[in-house]
Formats: structure tokens, C-alpha cells, sequence
């Protein structure tokens, strides 16, 4: 009788993975809104290229994890 608590290690709830796939649309969305916002003022020389291709690893990261949460 060492722990009384239930055993975690079942799925997640379904309202835990809602909240995931919605953390994950807003990270992939904003990573994405980066990305393009980066191309931009990369092309006109005002940043350099390691801030998109970072925004766009982040935002393709995000929409991985987001398809295998809902899938």
C-alpha cells in the first residue's frame, strides 16, 4: 500500500488533448506568421535567413505533433 493514488499512463483525456492540438495551432500559426514575416525582411536584408528557417523547422515541428494529436 505504498501509493494510494491512481496509476497515471492511460491516454490523455480527450479535454487534454484538445488543449494540446489548440497550443499547437497557435504555436505552428504564430511560428508561421514568423516565417513569412522573416522571408520578407530577410530578402530586403534587414534580418538574416536563421530567423525564418527557424520559424519554419518550429512551425513544421508544430504541424507534425498537431496531426498526431488529432489523428
Amino acid at each position: 500500500m505504498g501509493d494510494l493514488a491512481p496509476r497515471s499512463g492511460g491516454p490523455p483525456s480527450r479535454r487534454s488533448r484538445e488543449q494540446r492540438a489548440y497550443r499547437l495551432v497557435v504555436t505552428g500559426g504564430l511560428a508561421a506568421t514568423i516565417a513569412v514575416a522573416g522571408i520578407v525582411l530577410a530578402a530586403i536584408g534587414v534580418l538574416g535567413w536563421w530567423v525564418p528557417i527557424l520559424a519554419i523547422i518550429v512551425a513544421a515541428v508544430c504541424g507534425l505533433l498537431f496531426r498526431r494529436t488529432v489523428g
